[in-house]
């Protein structure tokens, strides 16, 4: 033993003196000592443990030609690391939409935004903040996400088919150094116990097949399986977005009691349409306004908080279709034809009537006006554009500035807002004008906003600005016999917002097959279970079973103990051999790696343990070579 040790450090030593030669002859000292701190480096540099740096001798980088970086691009665009980076972006760049106004959902409060955040809008539109799902950063994150997960599901598809297509690998040499193992003897014949094996991996859903001496069985396929259907959901999820971006039409319409709305493109108030949208293809449909009924809490901390919030609608299909009562509420849309109505706000709209100098009624209408707080306080323009003459007989425009409170605080009691969201005690604030309204110039109007620029104040005594706070029943008289407008009465109105919007029942579906195939990813496990029978030296069967899972799993040596309590029925422990004497020291025997140790004891899980302890009363429990307690078939049939 010496001697081949001996040889063998001599058959060692050459490399090592030469590269030490070596070593010396290059470090010889010079002048300043460099050469010798150049050969300490060399040396160190042979000692580390890290792994060498494969440099080019010229000293430079290895230039890369165009498809060498085209196929390390697309090797990082496709890893497991891009993707979740890609996925993380995403969800960032979803949270402005969330947070600041869109144009695609209520232009109004975008306008709203804009003027009072007169610093930020600039900036806002360059990064096109308003239109965050439209934008270009958004879309070329959007589709580098989609082509990272076609690149990663392709071949992983192929890989898990042809795992499909295969059989379970046969049983290593050494069963002893798996995770979970077990072993016992029995009188039954091999065969006998390879076919047990394989009934009872069948009936336990295992894939199997007989392999030599073993039976190789593996099981938990859909760990795979529910990784794809989770990536595939994904890309579901996104087509079903872009469609439903390129497909799409979707309008707001605001709309009094009592008034309708026929889907048409001259009926919206305003209306988008994806890119690929064909106008021509709008839902047939209509619905009349009969009521809008909101309830609202009237004490406590939650006080004017809606309780009730709903319109209740007269809607037909097609031209000639039969009127149907419907009930529109809050994330519960009317679905007519594949297009849904939501309601998404609800304010108030004054009666008026204005009448001129001679008595003649101009304009009698139901004037909506915006809310602008949790109170409904609201405010927008009342505009006569036709029909009113002045006292000289001349045609005039009027215009009146509005200010509505549905419950007011009364006179002295701090500013004009309103108390309470529910018509209690309505006021009408009104400042008139007259001239031109601006609306012949053929420019685009807000119908919420009064242009006063070629308009003039109607003066009161005092002579200044015309203005009175008006309740239901109350008119203001224009000066100089200029006629008068009468506050009638208050109706409610209701915004709607009709989209039709394909795609978002298979994005639904997605969202599903994602989660259900993540919780499959999770929590099945993939493992392998090998049942090997031989006969052994003294002619009884020798069962040996291990396991080896996928990941680590507490599950797993369970498992193998119900597996083998169930073989033990089939192929039960044989009866423990008499001890004979003890026989005396021999040198240790290398053990086969094929059969269990056959020394006239009975070979169980624990045998080895009994003569661990005999040699060394203090010695450990005894562990196979991968750490884990043997499992006794035992454990497994009482269990």
């Amino acid at each position: 033993m010496s001697k081949a040790n001996s040889t063998g450090s001599t058959g060692t030593r050459r490399p090592a003196d030469t590269d030490a030669d070596e070593a010396t002859s290059a470090s010889a000292p010079g002048p300043d000592g460099s050469a010798q701190d150049s050969a300490h480096g060399a040396a160190g540099e042979r000692l580390s443990t890290a792994p060498r740096e494969d440099r080019p001798e010229t000293g430079g980088v290895p230039a890369m030609g165009v498809v060498a970086w085209v196929r390390w691009f697309w090797r990082q665009l496709t890893s497991m690391r891009v993707a979740l980076i890609l996925l993380f972006l995403l969800s960032l760049g979803a949270i402005p939409g969330s947070l600041i106004p869109q144009n695609s959902v209520d232009e109004m409060k975008v306008e709203a935004f804009k003027g009072r955040h007169t610093t930020l809008t600039p900036l806002y539109e360059k990064l096109q903040l308003f239109d965050v799902y439209s934008s270009v950063w958004f879309s070329a994150i959007y589709i580098l996400l989609f082509v990272s997960l076609i690149g990663c599901i392709v071949p992983r598809t192929g890989q898990f088919v042809g795992q499909l297509r295969s059989r379970p690998p046969g049983a290593p040499k050494r069963l002893t150094r798996l995770p979970a193992y077990t072993t016992w003897r029995t009188e039954a014949e091999p065969d006998e116990v390879r076919a047990a094996a394989l009934k009872v991996l069948r009936k336990r859903r295992f894939r199997v097949h007989e392999a030599g001496d073993a039976v190789a069985a593996e099981k938990g396929y859909l760990r795979e399986a529910g990784n794809l259907v989770f990536h595939i959901a994904l890309i579901v999820m996104l087509v079903a977005f872009a469609c439903g971006q390129l497909f799409k039409s979707e309008g707001g319409k605001l709309i009094v009691e009592g008034d309708g709305f026929a889907n048409t493109q001259t009926q919206y108030d305003n209306i988008k349409y994806g890119s690929l949208y064909d106008p021509d293809s709008l839902a047939p449909f209509s619905f009349v306004l009969k009521d809008f009924v909101g309830t609202y809490e009237k004490s406590g901390p939650q006080r004017g908080t809606p309780r009730t919030f709903e319109a209740r609608v007269t809607y037909a299909e097609g031209a000639d279709g039969p009127d149907r009562d419907g009930v529109i509420k809050v994330n519960e849309p009317l679905v007519v034809d594949g297009t849904k109505v939501y309601l998404i706000a609800h304010g108030y709209a004054p009666v008026v009537t204005v009448r001129d100098g001679s008595g003649k009624v101009v304009s009698r209408s139901a004037v909506p006006l915006l809310p602008i707080d949790n109170n409904i306080t609201s405010s927008g323009a009342i505009k006569v554009m036709d029909g009113y003459k002045d006292k000289n007989g001349e045609k005039t425009q009027l215009g009146f500035k509005a200010f509505f409170v549905p419950t007011f605080a009364g006179h002295g009691k701090g500013q004009m807002f309103s108390q309470f969201p529910a018509l209690d005690f309505p006021v009408l604030a009104l400042s008139a004008y007259h001239g031109s309204l601006g609306v012949d110039s053929g420019l685009a109007q807000n119908v919420y906003q009064l242009d006063t620029s070629k308009m003039k104040e109607f003066k009161d005594e005092k002579g200044e600005l015309l203005k009175k706070m008006l309740m239901p029943g109350e008119k203001l008289d224009l000066p100089d016999g200029g006629g008068s407008i009468t506050y009638e009465g208050t109706e409610e109105w209701a915004s709607f917002q009709i989209s039709q919007q394909p795609g978002n029942g298979w994005a639904l579906g997605g969202a599903v097959a994602a989660i259900a195939g993540l919780a499959g990813s999770l929590f099945i496990q993939r493992r392998r279970v090998w049942v090997r029978a031989v006969r052994g030296a003294d002619g009884v069967t020798v069962v040996e079973m291990a396991g080896l899972g996928r990941s680590e799993s507490a599950r797993l040596p369970e498992e193998l103990g119900e597996l083998s309590g169930a073989l033990v029925a089939t192929a039960p422990v044989a009866p423990a051999a008499p001890e004979e004497p003890d026989a005396p020291d021999t040198p240790d025997a290398p053990d086969t790696p094929d059969a269990p140790h056959t020394d006239g004891k009975p070979i169980t899980p624990h045998a080895g343990q009994d003569q661990e302890q005999d040699q060394d009363p203090d010695a450990p429990e005894a562990t196979n070579e991968a750490g884990s307690r043997p499992v006794h078939p035992a454990e497994g049939a009482e269990k």
